[in-house]
C-alpha cells in the first residue's frame, strides 16, 4: 500500500516521500538528512528523486542522496538548471513511471514562480512544488502574473477530491491574507480554524485538496465579485479581466 509523508526540513518545508513498504521517491529534497533518516526507519530503497524547480531549498540534497542511492532515478524539468548530472529533462505532457510504486505521473508545466516550473499529476495527487499552496501561490520570480495565473487555472481544472501536495507550510499566514481579501466566506472562516488547531499541536495542514482551495484560495477566485471588489480597491483601479485581479492580489500579498 501506497504512503505520501510529508518529512520536515529548514524552517517550513515539506520534502514528499511517496513508499510502499519497499521502495520510495521523494519530491523535493532541498536537505537530504531527513530523507536518509526516513529510508532508514522505514527500511525504505530509494528508487526515485522528482524535482518541481531550481531553487535551492527543493535541490540541495540530490547529490548527497545520488551518491548514497546511485542506482535511484533523478527527474527534473527540462527548461531549468538541472541539479546534477544524468537527470531525465521533463517537459509538458511527458510521463514519469515509476514501476517499483506502481505508480505514473503526468507532467504538466506550470511557469510563473520559475519559468521552468512543472507539477505531478496522478493517482489522483498532485505535486506542485511552489505553484500552488494552500490558500496562496507562490511568488513571482522568474514568470509574469499571466503566466501564473494561467498554470493555477489549470490545477484548478484538475478533478476536486486531488490532494494537493505543495512543499511549504504556508497555510495559516496564506488564509490571514485569503481573510483580508475575503472576510465573509464561510468555508475560509471555518478551514481558519481547522488550520489552527491542526498548528497548535504541531501538525502538517497537508495535503490539502483541489476542491478545498477553490472554496477557499484568493488565487483561485479572481472571479468571485467579492475578491475582484477587494482587489480593485486595494489596487485603486478598476480590474475587468480575471488575470488582472490576480496580478493585483499577487502584489498585495507581496506586503502583507
Amino acid at each position: 500500500m501506497m504512503n505520501v509523508t510529508p518529512l520536515r526540513a529548514f524552517n517550513d518545508n515539506y520534502i514528499w516521500l511517496i513508499g510502499n513498504g519497499r521502495q520510495a521517491a521523494v519530491v523535493d529534497p532541498g536537505d537530504a538528512a531527513p530523507v536518509e533518516a526516513a529510508l532508514a526507519e522505514r527500511g525504505l530503497e530509494l528508487s526515485a528523486i522528482l524535482i518541481t524547480h531550481h531553487h535551492h531549498d527543493h535541490t540541495g540534497g540530490v547529490r548527497e542522496l545520488l551518491a548514497a542511492w546511485p542506482d535511484a532515478t533523478l527527474y527534473a524539468p527540462a527548461a531549468e538548471r538541472l541539479p546534477a548530472p544524468g537527470a531525465i529533462a521533463l517537459k509538458e505532457g511527458d510521463t514519469v513511471s515509476l514501476p517499483a510504486l506502481d505508480l505514473a505521473l503526468q507532467v504538466m508545466e506550470v511557469p510563473g514562480h520559475t519559468l521552468g516550473h512543472i507539477a505531478y499529476y496522478g493517482a489522483g495527487m498532485l505535486f506542485c512544488g511552489d505553484t500552488l499552496f494552500s490558500g496562496g501561490c507562490g511568488r513571482l520570480f522568474d514568470g509574469t502574473p499571466e503566466q501564473m495565473h494561467r498554470s493555477l487555472s489549470r490545477l484548478a481544472a484538475l478533478p476536486d477530491n486531488t490532494h494537493v501536495y505543495c512543499t511549504h507550510e504556508y497555510t495559516q499566514a496564506n488564509l490571514a491574507f485569503c481573510y483580508a481579501v475575503e472576510p465573509d466566506n464561510t468555508a475560509l472562516l471555518n478551514y481558519m480554524k481547522e488550520v489552527a488547531k491542526l498548528r497548535q499541536q504541531d501538525v502538517p495542514t497537508l495535503p490539502s485538496a483541489i476542491s478545498r482551495e477553490k472554496a477557499v484560495n484568493v488565487f483561485l477566485r479572481t472571479a468571485e465579485p467579492a475578491v475582484r471588489a477587494a482587489a480593485q480597491v486595494e489596487a485603486m483601479e478598476e480590474l475587468n479581466e480575471d488575470c488582472q485581479v490576480f496580478a493585483a492580489l499577487r502584489r498585495w500579498k507581496d506586503h502583507f
